[in-house]
Parts: structure tokens; sequence; C-alpha cells
């Protein structure tokens, strides 16, 4: 999806192409085990934009299977996708085969300027390159149109989540942890762009069963790409982590959804 030189200024491992296709090969299995996104963070969009979502024209970047793209659409908003990984467009088709999609990425997106009231990437932004992934985004947005991007993030106060992260630093030297979901206010205010920038934070959490929990787990990159010597052992010891930690088999999954909102400032936006 990104090229190898976009990937040292975004904070992503030197050759991110491995990981940013790695998603490719397990389309169906990503579709079903990872979180979708809590309400209240399509809530906080509309406060945030001053708008409704609904009647809005919304262009949803790395739509990935669609899990942010479903609810847009359940808003109301008129939404297309886009997503360059050949696996993941065609889960994305099975699963929303009305919403519009195009192969692209953010990049370069394919559309006319000003068509559109909202930017979105649900967990896929640090696969771009900023310097061209926001100017992008500002080019196809009309005027008072906004750039909206979130991830799922573990919860930093649950105690079970900070341990899982540091076996997972302990066991995968290349794991990143979404550090791109602090940094990106950061990295967008670094364009120099006149653009005003707000951030959120989500609070939520769902429970699932141990083997969901490990089947959400293998479906990131970081796992997808180390290899069955590398997995089968972290997963087995997380599967007993759960199982001690969780004992009725039902493992509560706590997340805090980090939102970075961007938008042209006024006199940017009257220009």
């Amino acid at each position: 999806m990104t090229r190898p030189e976009a990937s040292t200024r975004s904070g992503l491992p030197a050759s991110p192409r491995p990981y940013a296709t790695s998603f490719d090969a397990i389309a169906a299995d990503y579709a079903a085990a990872r979180p979708t996104y809590p309400p209240a963070l399509y809530d906080t969009v509309e406060q945030l934009t001053g708008r409704p979502l609904a009647e809005s024209d919304v262009l949803d970047v790395g739509a990935g299977t669609g899990l942010g793209t479903r609810p847009l659409h359940e808003r109301g908003a008129r939404v297309t996708a886009a997503e360059p990984g050949p696996g993941m467009a065609a889960q994305f088709r099975a699963t929303l085969p009305t919403t519009p999609l195009v192969r692209a990425d953010g990049d370069h997106l394919p559309f006319a300027p000003a068509t559109f009231d909202l930017v979105t990437y649900a967990q896929a932004w640090h696969w771009t390159d900023p310097a061209r992934s926001v100017p992008e985004a500002f080019r196809v947005l009309r005027p008072t149109g906004a750039l909206a991007l979130w991830w799922n993030t573990p919860d930093p106060d649950d105690p079970w989540a900070t341990a899982q992260r540091q076996r997972l630093r302990e066991g995968l030297p290349r794991y990143h942890g979404h550090d791109m979901s602090r940094r990106a206010p950061s990295v967008i205010r670094g364009l120099g762009l006149p653009l005003t920038v707000l951030t959120c934070e989500v609070p939520w959490q769902r429970t699932v069963p141990v083997e969901a929990h490990l089947a959400n787990l293998a479906s990131h990159s970081y796992l997808t790409v180390a290899g069955p010597a590398t997995t089968a052992p972290l997963l087995a010891a997380e599967r007993a982590a759960a199982t001690a930690a969780f004992p009725d088999g039902q493992v509560t999954e706590r997340y805090v959804v980090r939102l970075t909102l961007a938008a042209r400032t006024p006199d940017a936006a009257g220009a």
C-alpha cells in the first residue's frame, strides 16, 4: 500500500509492504475477528464536524473488509470506499455489495476535486505517506469538509491489555502498538497546512470467547508476517494467559478509539 520511503515518516517498519499486504491472505478472518467501532465514535464525528453523517458524501479510504464503512452507511451517509488490496477488496464486495468500491490508496485518490464532505480512515492511515495522503484528502474534500482518522487501541488503563502489550513487545521485536494513533495530530500539524486539528478519545469494550480474542490478535500484521514458528507458541502462550485471567472463557477487550479530525481553518475554507 505504501512505498518504503514513506514508512520512515510514518513511524512504520523500514519495509512496510509485507505488513500492509499481509491482510489480503486473511481477509475473511479479519472480517470475522476484528472489532468494529462504537456508535459514540460516529456521534463524536458528527459533533466535531458540525454536520450529520446522513446525506453526507463520505470517502472511506483503506476500507478493508468494511468494518468502518458499514456504520457510516447505516447512519445514512453516501459512502464510497477505496481499498488497494485485492483480498480485502473481494471481502468488502462480499460484505457490502451495493457500496461503491474503487481500488486505490490514500496517496493517490482517483476522484475529482471537491467531491466529498468527509474522508475517513478506520485503522488505515498509518499505511500512507502523510505528506501525500493529507493533501490528497483535502483536494477531494469540499471547502467545509473534514478528514477523520481513528484507531481502536487497547485501553492503557486496563491491566490485562497492558500485560499483553508487554508480552507482544518481548515476543515480536517489530510490534508497533498503534503508535500513529497518538502521533497523528502532530504529524498533520507538522505538514504546515492551514488546518485545524482536533482530537478525542472514545472508550468502549466488547466481550468475546477466548478463541475469538486469539483470532483478533492473529489478524494483526505483526503476527501475520512473523510465520508459524513464531506465532504458534506466542498464541499458545496467549491462550494460556487468557484462560487464567478469564476462567469463564469470555475475554473482555477494553479499547479506546483515538480520533483525529482535521479541517481547513475558517480563512482557508472561505478562500
